[in-house]
């Protein structure tokens, strides 16, 4: 009787704690939007890499149905590949209403200007006439209200404890969120002692330079590194500059954002070998670090990324 009171016990907990990491309905925010979920998607499409990997870092991956804008734009890595499994890709690049409704979804997660556009056809209001939620990725809300707080770490933390509420396993979105929080702690807790580093994010372009503003992830994945966006006077998350702009503000450091495994080398010899650019110090000196897209994008690798920066940003003498 002692043990089968026990074993009732642990199994009215292990209940308990079930129905604590699935409780329903769940309602969130989405770009000012509010959102009820009954129950828990079962067949989600989710766009790009960056929001794939905080699906698979909760693995969830049993209730996705497909992806989209994952091969059109860069190479994976073999533990994206792995992770993904058998999960089809539904459009190599930006998908349309017919390619996101061809496996009757319950859930589209994606952006603007990641794999929406305010001026597209593809819209939260184009799928609720077919009955299909839309979570748009925080960062990206800035294409609709044009203004905001300045990026934070939250934009990562609070998307993927979001997700975890809608998919009912909140209880590992936290976890998963601390573990990301100590991380950072144990690589950061110095830096408020050391100098700011000025840092200058190129993703490409030559006459006009795409980059990244105070409203992009790059912003706090460099403050949270001690360095300061040189960009971070622009009101949006990511445009275009002259190369005027980026002389002015004189880098200490760059980031190069490496599309497809390799592919910075060309943007660093474009940058090295410019009659103006190559004058800056950061580039004499060739201080630079590459960073996947997915790195500096709101994701699972953001972590790694402000490791990453914290080690090649601070070497002694800077």
């Amino acid at each position: 009787m002692r043990n089968l009171i026990l074993s009732s016990a642990i199994l009215l907990a292990s209940l308990t704690q079930l129905s604590q990491a699935s409780e329903f309905p769940v309602t969130v925010e989405s770009c000012g939007r509010t959102i009820t979920f009954d129950n828990a998607p079962q067949r989600a499409v989710i766009h790009d890499q960056n929001m794939s990997q905080m699906a698979f870092a909760l693995g969830i991956q049993k209730n996705i149905v497909g992806l989209t804008g994952i091969t059109g734009w860069y190479k994976t890595q073999p533990q994206f590949d792995k992770d993904r499994g058998d999960i089809p890709e539904l459009a190599a690049k930006s998908p349309t209403t017919e390619n996101v409704l061809s496996v009757d979804p319950d859930l589209f997660f994606a952006g603007w200007n990641y794999g929406m556009s305010t001026d597209g056809e593809l819209t939260p209001q184009s799928l609720a006439q077919f009955g299909v939620p839309v979570l748009e990725l925080t960062e990206s809300c800035v294409h609709l209200s044009k203004s905001g707080s300045d990026a934070s770490m939250d934009l990562l933390y609070n998307d993927v404890l979001r997700l975890g509420a809608v998919f009912g396993v909140k209880e590992k979105a936290t976890t998963l969120v601390n573990e990301w929080k100590r991380r950072l702690q144990e690589v950061t807790h110095t830096l408020n002692e050391r100098p700011k580093i000025k840092v200058f994010l190129y993703d490409s372009g030559e006459d006009k330079i795409f980059t990244s503003g105070r409203f992009g992830m790059p912003t706090a994945l460099i403050r949270a590194a001690g360095g300061i966006n040189v960009m971070d006077n622009m009101d949006t998350s990511w445009s275009k500059v002259g190369i005027e702009a980026v002389m002015n503000a004189e880098p200490d450091f760059l980031i190069l954002v490496d599309y497809q495994k390799g592919g910075w080398k060309s943007s660093w010899e474009f940058i090295k070998n410019h009659p103006v650019l190559s004058t800056l110090d950061a580039v004499k000196n060739e201080r630079f670090l590459p960073l996947e897209y997915g790195e500096i994008t709101p994701g699972p690798l953001n972590i790694q990324a402000i490791e990453k920066l914290v080690s090649k940003m601070h070497i002694k003498g800077n």
